[in-house]
């Protein structure tokens, strides 16, 4: 047992001093608090228990033992009790920032450096530090652990999810000259149903209902965006509306969806071993996933040579696919995917190539995160043919910019374009004549 509280604080350093967790000038005296804080840590690794022996008495005990000669308020009293609780039991100074639903990114760029976003702005939180950039590196490992996953300097790179479904990114040196710096975007519960994106703006009912509609119909759709604007929430979103009697498998690098579906099969990737082998990619999920009689196969996002092969079951009956990319907008996510197929070392000339992608997309959805940090989808387009060989592209509803209200907010409105889409045969043919009142 002394091994096991000794790994536990292997990062503790006597002449640390730390603002920690939730010190909102709870302690009137913070270098006292450092100094209890480190004694009481450094007791706990340096004492003999017993495994049978309750963990969690001893620790209360030696936290009464060693305050029993100062004067400190109730208040002072339950911070400290939390403060190594949070360290035994939880992730440290990252504890309450992961369980505070109003955050929904965590960024720690050094030991004294933490920055939180909160309604899409970011946010300095004076209140809070690591000891050292060994405390980060613990925190990291045990925030990956339960995924099976590692970071040493071996492999100094980690992106994996947590056990609530938020990701998590890591990066420690030699491969960060700063220290340590880890990136964590929380899984917002709340944004898994297309009411609540209607609710803060993100679309319009009409919107809603059409991309329902389109899901339902099993027309393939993409969804591009820059980074942190929303596309995994969408896809998670867009799939709920995937039939319960249909057998779905998804493929992501960390495993974010959440489908209530019953028949889901989640494929994740795998990276290197001690050896640099064993490498399972999305390409390699990709292919496995046609053997598995996929009515739906959902790519958590496409970065790379898999694109061929996500656009070839697209093409070969895997109709209703849906996947992410990131992109400036859904031109760009159209050249984007023609580079990625090239970079299968597909010997197809650029035409073949682009005939490739106008057959197998439908729909390609941008979603952006706004200068006030609000996501909104700022078009839904479908691919209409070619132009001068070309691939051509019609908005159905898209989002137009007025300005800047005296709060800095954007100032836009959602509109739909004339006329009714290409795709709406194909709707209509699946059952849903009524999405026709749209676009009357």
């Amino acid at each position: 047992m002394k091994n096991n509280l000794r790994n536990m604080f292997e990062y503790a350093d006597n002449d640390a001093k730390v603002n920690t967790i939730n010190d909102y000038d709870i302690f009137k005296d913070k270098e006292l608090l450092d100094k209890l804080r480190t004694k009481i840590v450094e007791n706990i690794i340096d004492a003999n228990i017993s495994d049978e022996e309750d963990l969690k008495t001893y620790i209360d005990d030696e936290i009464e033992r060693t305050i029993a000669d100062y004067d400190l308020s109730t208040l002072e009293r339950n911070h400290l009790f939390t403060l190594i609780d949070n360290e035994i039991n939880g992730y440290g100074p990252l504890t309450e920032l992961l369980k505070d639903s109003n955050i929904t990114e965590i960024m720690v760029n050094s030991p004294k450096e933490i920055y939180i976003e909160i309604d899409g702005n970011l946010i300095k939180d004076e209140s809070i530090s690591f000891i050292n950039n060994a405390h980060i590196i613990r925190t990291i490992q045990r925030l990956i652990e339960p995924m099976g996953r590692t970071i040493d300097s071996n492999s100094p790179m980690v992106d994996s999810r947590l056990k609530d479904g938020s990701r998590i990114n890591a990066v420690i040196p030699p491969l960060s000259t700063k220290g340590p710096v880890i990136t964590i975007r929380k899984f917002a519960p709340s944004m898994n149903h297309i009411e609540e994106l209607i609710r803060v703006g993100t679309m319009t009912p009409e919107m809603a209902e059409f991309l329902q509609a389109a899901v339902k119909a099993k027309l393939n759709i993409i969804v591009c965006g820059g980074t942190g604007s929303g596309k995994t929430t969408l896809l998670n979103v867009l799939s709920s509306f995937i039939g319960i009697s249909e057998r779905i498998v998804t493929i992501e690098d960390a495993a974010e969806l959440r489908l209530k579906q019953p028949h889901v099969i989640g494929l994740e990737t795998r990276t290197t071993n001690y050896e640099k082998s064993g490498e399972i990619t999305i390409r390699d999920l990709v292919r496995n996933s046609l053997r598995m009689r996929p009515d739906r196969i959902i790519v958590g996002e496409v970065r790379g040579k898999e694109a061929f092969d996500m656009l070839q079951a697209m093409n070969t009956g895997h109709e209703g696919s849906l996947t992410t990319l990131h992109a400036n907008g859904p031109l760009d996510a159209l050249h984007r995917l023609e580079t990625m197929v090239l970079m299968a070392s597909i010997d197809l000339p650029v035409k073949a190539v682009r005939e490739y992608i106008e057959a197998a997309i439908n729909l390609v959805v941008n979603i952006e995160r706004l200068s006030d940090g609000k996501r909104k989808i700022t078009s839904i387009s479908e691919i209409i043919g070619f132009t001068e060989d070309e691939i051509k592209l019609q908005d159905i509803f898209n989002f137009q910019r007025l300005g800047l209200t005296q709060n800095g907010e954007v100032n836009g409105q959602f509109v739909k374009m004339h006329g009714k889409p290409k795709c709406l045969n194909q709707i209509v043919a699946y059952g849903n004549p009524q999405i026709k009142n749209i676009f009357n």
